[in-house]
């Protein structure tokens, strides 16, 4: 993506007005903001929005902050209402019921509680029926709008409300589910991983890629909540950076089956350095806890190693 492109980009009018409740410092809208602008201009919209932070705090009929046509749905059928619209659609254009010329673009958003967990049926169903739409998961790691309960996407350790960290435990004790290599498995047309890495040029085009691409597509985009994550809201840049430089949250995409790789850092630094920013990990730096980081460590150096050779690095 060249400079005039992004500039193009930057310049496009805001589909998500100011004004909203969601918390200073927190990754949802400014994912939400920045997959937005990647729409072209005179295209529109139809978003699908799972319950969740970003619904409660953007969306209070009769007010809202979205400029697009807007469904409010349940914690677990996104996927689903989003599939039925794209399909009215198709089939009132082909009746002549549509001014043909009018382009409209499908787009769902869900956080991980309603994407990784409690929507995901609902979600792998539109993905297999092949719907011409886009699901974005705004990755935080725990259901962070009804008390920072764990999630599917939680990463072991993590300290939240139902799983503790404490005297009998260390957080949560499970892995991290890769539901974008679950995505890619479903054989849609485009799968993206990003996250905010100081130009944003790499989220804008996954975004734009996603939205224009044919088919089913997903986007899986880490966005810290300074609630849940326990960090400093000016923050938040430094830790989607980190995320990456530790190849913790690595940048890659999938189309038409083919893995690619979007970065490889040149000098992968240690997951200490991503978990020291985070209040959520703090009992991991306490004397005696040093095999957990060792274990951590390896778990994010084996799903590394298994992405280079699905890029065929």
């Amino acid at each position: 993506m060249s400079k005039n492109e992004m500039l193009d980009i930057m310049n496009r009018p805001e589909r998500l007005a100011p004004g909203h409740r969601m918390c200073a410092g927190c990754g949802a809208t400014i994912g939400v903001r920045a997959v937005l602008r990647a729409i072209h201009e005179g295209d529109h919209a139809v978003i699908a929005n799972a319950t969740g932070c970003l619904e409660v705090s953007s969306f209070t009929y009769p007010y809202t902050a979205w400029e697009d046509s807007y469904i409010h749905n349940a914690f677990e059928n996104a996927g689903a209402t989003l599939s039925g619209v794209e399909t009215a659609y198709r089939a009132m254009k082909k009746r002549g019921k549509l001014d043909k010329d009018t382009n409209y673009k499908f787009i769902a958003f869900g956080g991980d509680g309603g994407t990784y967990d409690i929507g995901f049926q609902s979600l792998s169903g539109a993905m297999e029926r092949g719907h011409d739409l886009v699901y974005v998961c705004y990755d935080n790691g725990a259901y962070m709008n009804t008390g920072i309960q764990r999630s599917s996407a939680t990463p072991m350790y993590a300290d939240t409300t139902t799983t503790p960290a404490g005297k009998v435990s260390n957080g949560k004790p499970q892995y991290r589910k890769d539901l974008a290599a679950i995505m890619a498995d479903h054989n849609i047309a485009y799968v993206g991983q990003t996250t905010f890495t100081g130009n944003f040029r790499d989220i804008h085009k996954k975004a734009e890629k996603a939205i224009y691409t044919e088919g089913p597509c997903f986007l899986n985009i880490m966005t810290p909540c300074p609630r849940g994550w326990r960090y400093e809201t000016a923050e938040i840049m430094d830790i989607c950076k980190l995320a990456v430089e530790t190849c913790y949250w690595p940048l890659f995409e999938v189309e038409e089956g083919k893995w690619k790789l979007s970065y490889e850092p040149k000098h992968k630094l240690p997951i200490e350095d991503f978990l020291i920013k985070q209040g959520r990990f703090k009992h991991l730096f306490k004397p005696g806890n040093e095999d957990l980081i060792v274990k951590f460590q390896e778990e994010v150096d084996r799903r590394w190693e298994d992405l280079l050779y699905k890029c065929n690095r």
